[in-house]
Parts: structure tokens; C-alpha cells; sequence
């Protein structure tokens, strides 16, 4: 309101009016649509595009990597392979019966499946594959292999597992690496180097655990017993004797508190003394249970 005498504010001075465009109901201008040249400098990412991988049911074939903790996930169950396997990738071999775990085309474990129809589709479309052949080990036939081989150590008191058992194999052979031949009746222990035979025992399992066993391969020529004479020590007792194989050999009380050595042949056995070699008829087929000489008792 203007008062008696106050001169009129010039218009052309007032500063013009900017609405926003939701009330003026005009459209925002759209943005400048690049230039050749500027889609030239700066190259758009290209998106790989994913091909579907047709799944018609049976096993299916996928990868993962272990993770730091050593436990592997896979549609709700766990998989232990340990901290040592962290960073590794496991290629799994999986249909509704068993699950194999392969590093590096090795197979290092055999589980009963969890999974169900659905599941194997999940994870083929997840990026999994058809599997393969089995990798069981298999004869050129394509049947399962009648013997296979695996590798252990045996632990401090004699024993090795297979499978679920666990089986001795000998006391004598503690912390020893072995190798395992797996018949349809009998384990034969034997030298990996040498594949010389030395121990046999029952064999615990039945044929389908047989081909589950982890680091199985197809068995090579059978193990043989060595020729060579088995070598023992012994520690002569105060009334001069020693006991090898179950047979007691008198030396001699001269010989009392020395370690000896024997060497055990199939009909016979051979002392080196200090006044020359002894030889005594074998009288027991008994296996060597110790090589080395007990340790003399404290008095």
C-alpha cells in the first residue's frame, strides 16, 4: 500500500519469478544426447552374457573354493576339508547317491548324497554342469574295478583307517607310510618303494565301501614277500640268551649286556658275534615283531 506522496516502484527493476516445473506443468528439459565422439572416449562396459546350460536330470558337475575356515557349504551341507585346503578349488561330482569331492582330478572324499532332483537342478542352473563319468575308479570295461591301492601312514599303535574301520596293520610298522592293496578278501600291507609284502589282514569291507575309499586308485602287480634276509637287533640277556621270532638262542654268557645282531632267514639264522658269525637252525615260522633292541632296564 502506497502512501500519499511515495512514488510508484518501477517494474523493469523487480527481479523475475522462477517457478519449479511440477507447478508450472511443463516437462524438464531432457539431458544432451552424446556426441559420436564422446561415445568413442568412453567405451560402456560389455555384460557377458550368461548361455543356460541344458540340464536333462543325473549328476551334475560344479566347482567351489574353500574358504579360510576350511568348511564348505553346499545347499545346507557341510563339507570339512580343513584350513590347509583354504583357497583351493573342489570340482564336485554329485547325484542323488553319493557325492565325490575331486582337487586337482584327484578324488580325496566319498559322501552319501543329500541331495535331491531338485536340488541337482538348482545347482546346474547356478552354473553347474552334466557331469561326467563317475569318478570311481573304473577297469577298461567300464565295471568297477575287482582290487584297488591307497596310500596311508600307520599311527603309533599300529592301526590305519579305511573307511569307517579301522584296521591294524602292525605294531612294528608305526609311523610308517604304506601302501594298502585292497582285495575282495584280504589287505596286503606293502612297500611303496619296493612293493615288497609286509603284513596281510582281513579285509573288513564290503564291495561298495571298497570304491568309496578316498585316494583309491586301480591296484598294480601284486606285492611280493623280499628274499632278502629281515635284519633285527637284540640285547643279550645276563645268562647269555636271546629271543627272536618266539626261539630262544643261547650265546653265551661272554656275550651278556652286548647288542647283537641276527639275521632271520626262512630255515635259518645268522648272529654276528665278535668271534665270528653263528649259525642257528630256525625252529618257529613266527613273524619279526620288533627290529630294534630293548633298552636295558635301570637297576
Amino acid at each position: 500500500m502506497l502512501t500519499r506522496g511515495q512514488a510508484r516502484p518501477n517494474t523493469n527493476q523487480l527481479l523475475p519469478l522462477k517457478l519449479p516445473t511440477i507447478l508450472t506443468g511443463q516437462p524438464s528439459q531432457p539431458a544432451p544426447t552424446p556426441t559420436l565422439e564422446e561415445n568413442t572416449s568412453a567405451p560402456q562396459p560389455v555384460v557377458p552374457q550368461q548361455i543356460p546350460v541344458h540340464w536333462s536330470g543325473g549328476a551334475v558337475e560344479f566347482e567351489r573354493v574353500v574358504p579360510p575356515s576350511g568348511n564348505l557349504q553346499v545347499c545346507g551341507k557341510q563339507f570339512w576339508l580343513g584350513p590347509d585346503r583354504s583357497g583351493l578349488t573342489v570340482s564336485f561330482w554329485a547325484d542323488t547317491d553319493v557325492i565325490h569331492l575331486l582337487i586337482a582330478g584327484t578324488r580325496i572324499k566319498s559322501l552319501r548324497s543329500h541331495l535331491s532332483v531338485n536340488d541337482l537342478g538348482q545347482l546346474a542352473r547356478a552354473g553347474g554342469r552334466p557331469a561326467g563319468r563317475s569318478p570311481l575308479p573304473l577297469t577298461p570295461n567300464g565295471g568297477p574295478v575287482d582290487e584297488v591301492e591307497v596310500d596311508r601312514t600307520v599311527n603309533a599303535t599300529g592301526h590305519v583307517s579305511l573307511g569307517h574301520h579301522v584296521v591294524l596293520a602292525a605294531e612294528i610298522l608305526a609311523g610308517r607310510r604304506v601302501t594298502i592293496r585292497v582285495d575282495e578278501h584280504v589287505l596286503m600291507f606293502f612297500d611303496p618303494d619296493t612293493r615288497h609284502l609286509l603284513r596281510t589282514r582281513t579285509n573288513p569291507l564290503t564291495p561298495a565301501q571298497i570304491l568309496r575309499l578316498r585316494t583309491a586308485r586301480p591296484a598294480g602287480p601284486a606285492p611280493q614277500p623280499p628274499t632278502d634276509p629281515v635284519t633285527v637287533q637284540r640285547r643279550v640277556s645276563a645268562t647269555g640268551v636271546v629271543m627272536v621270532t618266539g626261539q630262544v638262542i643261547t650265546l653265551g654268557r661272554f656275550h651278556a649286556g652286548k647288542t647283537v645282531t641276527i639275521h632271520v632267514h626262512d630255515t635259518h639264522l645268522i648272529a654276528d658275534l665278535d668271534d665270528g658269525p653263528r649259525t642257528i637252525k630256525r625252529t618257529t615260522d613266527k613273524p619279526v615283531r620288533n627290529l630294534k633292541a630293548d633298552r636295558p632296564r635301570a637297576t
